[in-house]
């Protein structure tokens, strides 16, 4: 099996895109919370969004696992939605066109769903390709989340401040296409967000405003408009997550520990989003070899 037989990519028509860098995220292990993909949706509006190709889910999923679902369209006609991996294109955003991958994390044949991403990024003219996740991790609810990022590419790693991966053991689906990113000379970077994993079940708004902020510096775009429904959302839930807190002294205790550890860690934490977008720039147009 080969990229011709699991990918469909229509480009005729399309216009030259501007300086393109391609979004990916991917529900599944890397997406706790939903909070990655949430916040590339609100970069990919479907008023906005050309769609240009598309994965075919069948080699790459257990149904069993990833089971599909049964809806009636628009018409009343029962359909069967299958998982999705749609490439959109979204254009007049800021200074730059961008490639927006919403998936779901695929079961199988790794090495070609990556390649089928490889694929599509050089056929768009891709600059960069940035992966964004949310993890489970000891951080706590009350703090506005940290944004870490790494990249594989040493040039880039030194250009941004942030840290190349270190990390040596079984890996996911995004691991496996940064690998092969930087086997095809692409750069690419991972940004992550933090969940509390003792929250890890509810949702999170507070780290998807952090995640999009993130984007919109380093993108050089600008935040997508929600006249107020996102800050209205964190602070829902906000309210929920401090009542789970409230009912738990263990907990209480347990999160004030996290608050200390998380107020000493912010100082070392990635560069600002307006640090990181100036040099992420910089770095595009050294590739480029422009001035």
């Amino acid at each position: 099996m080969n990229v011709d037989d699991v990918l469909e990519l229509e480009t005729t028509g399309l216009t030259e895109l501007r300086s393109p860098v391609m979004l990916i995220g991917l529900t599944g292990l890397f997406d706790i919370g939903g909070a990655a993909t949430t916040a590339l949706d609100r970069f990919a509006p479907a008023d906005t969004a050309i769609t240009v190709g598309e994965i075919d889910p069948d080699p790459f999923y257990d149904f069993t696992q990833e089971r599909p679902l049964v809806e009636f369209d628009e018409r009343d006609i029962r359909v069967i939605r299958w998982p999705e991996n749609r490439f959109d294109v979204v254009s007049g955003r800021g200074g730059r066109d961008l490639v927006v991958l919403l998936g779901v994390e695929p079961h199988l044949y790794w090495r070609t769903y990556a390649d089928c991403i490889v694929h599509v990024a050089r056929q768009l003219g891709c600059e960069a390709v940035v992966t964004v996740g949310s993890s489970a991790e000891a951080v706590p609810h009350s703090r506005t989340p940290l944004v870490t990022g790494s990249t594989t590419d040493a040039d880039l790693a030194r250009s941004l401040g942030i840290g190349q991966p270190s990390y040596q053991g079984v890996t996911g689906v995004v691991g496996v296409v940064q690998t092969a990113l930087a086997e095809a000379g692409l750069p690419s970077v991972s940004l992550r967000v933090g969940i509390p994993h003792y929250l890890m079940n509810a949702e999170h708004p507070q780290a998807v405003a952090a995640l999009q902020t993130h984007l919109s510096h380093v993108l050089g775009v600008p935040v997508p408009d929600d006249d107020g429904e996102l800050v209205a959302d964190i602070g829902r839930w906000r309210t929920l997550h401090d009542e789970v807190v409230e009912n738990d002294p263990q907990l209480q205790m347990y999160v004030r520990m996290l608050e200390a550890d998380h107020d000493r860690k912010a100082e070392a934490a990635i560069p600002s989003a307006d640090d990181l977008g100036a040099e992420f720039e910089r770095f595009l147009d050294e590739q480029r070899g422009d001035e």
